[in-house]
């Protein structure tokens, strides 16, 4: 296979369908970036707006810290991909967040902005979900001691949950609650419904071409039958069209396009975000879509799972019944009648909502809130 078709495959797999193919005429809107950071501007002198460069795991890192209290409990934001930041949509996604808490978005090892920090061929050796783990530990003990917190909350997206689970696991001491967005459970059981998902609506319309494609690579993750990269490929490729990424939509543009806004990445940096999820994902991807807690049963902190009902990326109904399973101190599982992969962006009224009726209250009773905002 051509060399460079690979490389845009391999960023196809778990980053949602459509976004690297934006890359070409992908240019940042400097106006309206102004207009949008003027707009969110924290004013209260009792907030926070930092974006900045951290020392973590022997490397810069970029973290932004925003919110409108430092008395509200924190939210450190693990992204997926591996390598797809949500920083840069995070003037969307998170926004409305900042009034009842202190938003930490970070670009991981390999991402983003951290990513043009650092030489690739040092960084590169270096890539591996351990490692992952590792930064994330380190973000949050440094979070933790910067703003005083005792306990923080961890969003894990997508693959960003790996990382946020182990760290629920691990240090469930450290968090108010983990929150999983995309949550990985049994990713085999999870791509072999993406690809049922994607074969049964193209043969509702009888597309030749994506049925004759899905074929192609059966048994698609059949138990003791390993699939080659390229078979996800296709399944990612289908699973995206037929809207199993963001609900009712082709692929994931009306995502990945609100980067062309963001106040908080440069005309220059901003092309850059895809160079830096390729060579994340290069690196990364196989052992998230190989990765199955079906065996965990127990988790020592509070659990809440936002789960979108057309999520075919990182199927819900297999997290939800990976949840039903699991013993915590308080869980919830959250529908999302109307999103795929991304409700904090295809629902965020409900997300905010969520998250007020969820996981604030936690922070409430442990005394690590602002008064309430109304």
């Amino acid at each position: 296979m051509n060399r460079r078709i690979l490389a845009v495959l391999i960023a196809l797999v778990m980053l949602p369908s459509g976004s690297l193919f934006a890359q070409a005429g992908f240019t940042h809107d400097d106006t309206a970036a102004k207009i949008i950071a003027n707009a969110r501007k924290i004013a209260s002198p009792k907030g926070i707006a930092r974006l900045e460069k951290v020392r973590i795991g022997g490397i810069d890192q970029w973290v932004s810290i925003r919110g409108r209290d430092l008395r509200n409990p924190v939210i450190l934001v693990i992204h997926g991909g591996p390598g797809y930041p949500l920083m840069p949509m995070s003037w969307w996604i998170s926004r409305d967040w900042e009034e009842y808490f202190t938003v930490v978005q970070w670009d991981q090892r390999g991402a983003g902005k951290t990513y043009m920090l650092n030489d690739p061929k040092k960084v590169a050796p270096t890539l591996s979900m351990e490692r992952n783990f590792a930064d994330a530990e380190e973000m949050a003990g440094w979070i933790r001691r910067e703003l005083g917190k005792k306990k923080i909350f961890v969003l894990g997206h997508s693959a960003g949950t790996y990382a946020g689970f182990q760290m629920a696991m691990r240090h469930p001491d450290w968090l108010h609650a983990y929150i999983g967005v995309g949550q990985l459970a049994n990713m085999p059981e999870s791509e072999r419904r993406g690809w049922t998902f994607a074969m049964n609506a193209a043969q509702r319309i009888n597309n030749r071409k994506a049925i004759d494609q899905l074929k192609s690579i059966t048994p698609y993750f059949a138990p003791g039958h390993p699939n080659p990269l390229q078979d996800l490929f296709i399944q990612r490729k289908w699973v995206g069209e037929f809207g199993g990424t963001m609900a009712y939509r082709v692929g994931n543009d009306a995502d990945s396009d609100l980067a062309r806004l963001s106040p908080d990445y440069t005309a220059a940096e901003l092309p850059r975000i895809w160079t830096g999820n390729k060579f994340t994902e290069n690196a990364l991807l196989l052992p998230v879509v190989t990765a199955d807690w079906s065996n965990i049963r127990q988790v020592d902190c509070p659990l809440i799972v936002m789960g979108g009902r057309h999520d075919y990326v990182a199927n819900s109904d297999v997290a939800a019944q990976w949840m039903a399973n699991i013993k915590a101190p308080f869980k919830q599982f959250v529908w999302f009648e109307d999103s795929g992969h991304m409700p904090m962006t295809e629902e965020p009224g409900k997300f905010l909502v969520s998250l007020l009726r969820y996981a604030r209250p936690i922070a409430e009773r442990a005394g690590d809130t602002a008064p309430s905002n109304g």
